[in-house]
């Protein structure tokens, strides 16, 4: 049992299985928790998540992320770009700071610190061969993990983190 079970029991099954209501699970069984059937049968509405960044580099990422990761333009104007993976599946926005058509919460720009995005990929080895060819500075060669991912690491020009990974089951 992990510590965030031991901690939130019912909202971690919760979680796992993608519901939104949900009673207080049972932890009855040996101090394992178990779902609810009304946590069973209740489906949650559908969810899409994009990621936005503050920054005045809007140039800079653009042309990172269309020569590095194969992204296209899904909107642009002269303080908003609107990029999506080549799937078009994920959308990935950047602002410019102190724009005046933003409210408040738009309006800092990111510090270059404490953020990661992570690209699965069917083929971790020609991602990194690809990429390591384009001259980007590889943060973390590609290695495998206890849990299963094969990965690599680099930076974007506003210091975010890229982990492109290909997930696998942990090798007993």
């Amino acid at each position: 049992m992990t510590k965030l079970h031991r901690i939130f029991p019912g909202i971690v099954i919760c979680a796992l299985l993608g519901l939104t209501q949900c009673r207080e699970a049972d932890t009855t069984n040996a101090g394992q928790p178990t779902a609810t059937k009304d946590s069973l049968t209740t489906k949650r509405p559908a969810m899409k998540l994009n990621a936005g960044i503050v920054t005045d580099k809007l140039t800079q990422s653009k042309a990172f992320y269309q020569r590095v990761l194969n992204f296209g333009v899904t909107f642009e104007n002269d303080f908003y770009l609107l990029m999506h993976t080549p799937d078009q599946a994920t959308n990935l926005a950047f602002l410019l700071p102190n724009h005046p058509s933003q409210q408040p919460i738009f309006q800092a720009p990111f510090a270059g610190k404490g953020m990661f995005l992570t690209i699965e990929v069917d083929d971790a080895d020609a991602e990194y061969n690809r990429i390591k060819a384009l001259g980007i500075n590889i943060a973390v060669p590609i290695r495998d993990e206890p849990w299963g991912d094969r990965h690599f690491s680099f930076y974007d020009p506003n210091g975010i983190g890229i982990d492109i990974v290909k997930y696998s089951a942990p090798q007993p």
